[in-house]
């Protein structure tokens, strides 16, 4: 490929960089960000490695533990921060721009541009250094399916690769992993085989018996520990997580939050502005280049169609389900970078357009910043409002506590219902005007605040943010 190679090298190092940079550089928001971290920061300080805790003796069971050791793994090397949290997930997705890199060359086209895409890639940027599930679905769901394709062109090493990277993914969100991983290779594999040579193809040429027992051995033994700890975790986790949570509409049984209802079909939307810029620009280049799609392409490796069921998996599994947000779009990016390097095989120089829209990218997420630090972090985050206060000195949300209050006080920051607080302050002697405590806590305004101190006391109100 005659790109300027040095220019994209620049354009992919300043990206992932940038981004390495920016982890520190705006507070953990509520509700995602900081409900992640502050479980992190719960599992170390509580040295309960099997069950992600909702609070101090709650445990989590919306989701598998990979999420928190990642961010743990960071709150024990670099402390309670920020950066520490964010890194891992950073990590994670220079992890996946390197993979995705070696897939494409290995099938003939360019890495740098393939990873240079991915980087750029408005829901990969964001997703890799935030404190969320997505970006290590991501990385196993990858390492799967490009495990699955080279295994299919006969190393088998790829194939047990390919078994960790369900592994991986089993850890990071459940067995949705396998749902769209089999989205993507089943009807692949039926097209290039039809029905019975796709079973016959699946035993002849995978080591199902010996990838199967290596992604047992490293999954199941934390599903088995996890049901023993806090019996009752499979059903929801298996029932309610994966299957009531994507079919029925705002679906009452979440027990950490309240479920999305969006119009089905919606998930389409998402990856149009999701993975912009590339998503606008993959549709327009497939069109100008539909007459060489296949040119340089062996007909036998069905490449092409195999990274469009990869792009489309998360799309076609979640057309009809309406609990679902923009990040679910994740998985399938990897595959859209590798087609756009495909598209793009044939450019010659006139490839500044190219460079224009990578370098963007960048840019705009240093304006993000800038734009979390001027305020809309601090209104999003009780980073600010705990700042400054003694944490020898008790701290009290009424009606509503958010994480990154916990995640701030270092879970010292209590909470205490509507009905619980005139007793307590009236037993702790902190305030001696009841009309002013009852003024606070009946109070319809939104955003208000206030703090007292007495006997060298603090008491905080936080009444609950707009939705």
């Amino acid at each position: 490929m005659s790109f300027n190679r040095v220019h994209l090298w620049i354009l992919l190092g300043v990206t992932l960089v940038t981004r390495l940079l920016s982890l520190g550089a705006y507070p953990l928001m509520d509700t995602t960000e900081a409900r992640y971290g502050e479980m992190a920061r719960l599992m170390v300080e509580t040295n309960n490695w099997i069950t992600p805790q909702f609070d101090y003796g709650v445990p989590f069971w919306g989701k598998p533990p990979l999420f928190a050791w990642m961010s743990a793994l960071g709150i024990k090397l670099f402390g309670v921060n920020e950066f520490a949290v964010r890194f891992p997930h950073w990590l994670a997705g220079v992890l996946i721009v390197g993979l995705v890199a070696y897939f494409a060359k290995r099938v003939g086209f360019s890495g740098l541009v393939s990873a240079l895409v991915l980087s750029t890639s408005g829901v990969f940027l964001i997703s890799a250094g935030a404190v969320m599930t997505d970006i290590a679905l991501t990385l196993g769901m990858s390492l799967a399916l490009i495990g699955f394709y080279l295994c299919w062109q006969g190393s088998k090493l790829w194939g047990y690769l390919a078994f960790l990277g369900l592994a991986i993914g089993l850890l990071a969100k459940g067995p949705l992993v396998i749902v769209l991983v089999g989205l993507a290779v089943v009807p692949w594999l039926v097209m290039h085989h039809g029905f019975l040579g796709s079973l016959k193809v699946l035993w002849q040429r995978f080591p199902m018996v010996g990838g199967l027992l290596v992604m047992g051995a490293i999954s199941i033994p934390w599903y088995i520990a996890a049901e023993r700890a806090t019996p009752g975790f499979l059903n929801y986790f298996i029932i309610g997580e994966h299957i009531k949570r994507f079919v029925v509409s705002g679906w009452q049984g979440d027990l950490y939050g309240t479920a999305h209802n969006e119009a089905r079909g919606t998930i389409w939307y998402f990856w149009l502005y999701a993975a912009a810029p590339w998503s606008l620009i993959l549709p327009i280049l497939w069109w100008n280049k539909r007459k060489q799609l296949g040119i340089g392409i062996d007909p036998e490796s069905g490449l092409l169609s195999f990274l469009v069921f990869w792009m489309l998996s998360p799309m076609l599994l979640f057309t009809f389900a309406g609990n679902i947000l923009p990040a679910y779009v994740l998985p399938g990016i990897p595959a859209m970078s590798v087609l756009i390097a495909i598209l793009l095989s044939d450019e010659g120089n006139d490839n500044q357009w190219f460079k224009i829209v990578s370098g963007v990218v960048p840019i705009l997420l240093l304006g993000a910043v800038i734009f979390i630090q001027s305020g809309t972090g601090n209104r999003r985050s009780d980073k600010a409002l705990l700042r400054d206060i003694d944490p020898s000195v008790p701290t009290y949300y009424i009606g509503r506590r958010p994480f990154s209050g916990q995640f701030y006080s270092s879970g010292k920051a209590k909470y205490l219902q509507n009905y619980e607080i005139l007793d307590h302050l009236k037993r702790a002697q902190l305030i001696g005007k009841k009309e002013a405590v009852e003024e606070v806590v009946h109070s319809k305004k939104m955003n208000c605040s206030i703090d007292t101190v007495e006997h060298s006391r603090r008491v905080l109100y936080r009444c609950e943010r707009p939705r």
